[in-house]
């Protein structure tokens, strides 16, 4: 006959220990669209809120009986929610190209028919990730932190003003932290690809005692309060907003060459609404929602919903080859290199 004592102590720290497992990914702010009681499309994103809440606000105004649950993370958080906790979200957006192809080939995305209008071929793959933004990755530079010195056009003027300048930028660097940051570390497997001066540039920043950030905000933050004076590999998305009313920040596509993130999104082979996240998705690749969302990257995904790419802009495709630097190995190797160039005597 069983204890029911110790029934009730196994219950309760089954209990706990999977409600630990749910809330374990890292969630940095959550909010509701649409009224209590309606039909819910649970979100989880890492697309910031106030850029996309104005888009998420005119699905809800043409769909009174439903409702969105958007919670955003970081992209480490988001793939660890849904490849590793099981965690049922209705549909997954991400820039982090590499964990949303890694999910969607390890059988995580459903294969959905969302009405897709001119969405060019490399923004998709089959019929389970498709791109919903199109996230230019730019340079920041305060006026007041660069003084008299040019603005530079390319990473080669960047690495010789650092260079030339090292009482100005001792301290005042700022990149992404690719351990911390899923987006982070794609960033540096694509810059590593396009060019070998991106290690010269490593080392400069590393020499001159870079700050490294888990996200794109956290930059923008620190130079707009005059802490940094120069934010290299920004989600150009996030700039934006400020540049309205902040005349000192300058915005740099440098001209050797810009990359440019897809963000995409995906259903969840475990959605428990995935019809309404694809008629959701939908919405975000139609006409109105894509003119909104190129407003904020400054270029358009889909042709003629916004401004056209510049000559030096490289989307980055949506294909298997993004897998290349999951390799474990790969990866232990990519940060190390990085770790080398940040850390020197």
């Amino acid at each position: 006959m069983r204890d029911p004592v110790l029934a009730a102590i196994r219950a309760a720290f089954l209990f706990l220990t999977l409600a630990a497992s749910a809330a374990a990914y890292e969630v940095e702010e959550e909010r509701y669209f649409g009224p209590e009681g309606g039909r819910e499309i649970s979100v989880l994103s890492t697309t910031d809120l106030d850029s996309i809440a104005p888009v998420l606000e005119d699905y809800i105004a043409s769909h009174p009986n439903q409702r969105i649950r958007y919670e955003q993370a970081a992209s480490v958080e988001v793939f660890r929610a849904i490849h590793e906790e099981r965690v049922p979200f209705d549909l997954v957006m991400s820039s982090a190209m590499d964990l949303q192809m890694k999910l969607a080939n390890d059988g995580f995305a459903a294969s959905i028919s969302p009405e897709t209008g001119a969405l060019p071929s490399w923004a998709r793959w089959r019929d389970q990730l498709y791109g919903v933004g199109l996230e230019p990755v730019v340079t920041l530079a305060s006026r007041q932190g660069l003084g008299d010195l040019p603005v530079p056009r390319t990473r080669r003027d960047l690495i010789a003003m650092l260079r030339e300048h090292p009482e100005r930028f001792d301290g005042r660097i700022a990149s992404y932290d690719p351990q911390e940051s899923g987006v982070g570390y794609f960033l540096i497997s694509q810059d590593s690809r396009q060019s070998e001066g991106f290690w010269r540039l490593a080392e400069v920043m590393g020499r001159l005692n870079a700050r490294l950030f888990c996200c794109s905000g956290e930059m923008i933050d620190e130079l707009r309060a005059g802490r940094v004076a120069i934010a290299y590999n920004v989600v150009a998305s996030y700039a934006a907003r400020f540049a309205p009313e902040d005349p000192d920040i300058v915005r740099v596509a440098l001209e050797d060459y810009t990359l440019a993130i897809v963000r995409s999104a995906l259903v969840p082979t475990n959605a428990p609404n995935s019809q309404d996240a694809t008629d959701l998705l939908s919405y975000l690749l139609s006409e109105p929602a894509q003119r909104k969302i190129a407003a904020s990257a400054n270029v358009a995904l889909i042709p003629e919903t916004g401004p056209k790419p510049s000559i030096h802009l490289r989307p980055i495709r949506l294909d298997t080859g993004l897998l290349v630097y999951d390799d474990q190995l790969r990866r232990a190797g990519l940060l190390a290199e990085w770790n080398a160039a940040m850390v020197q005597p």
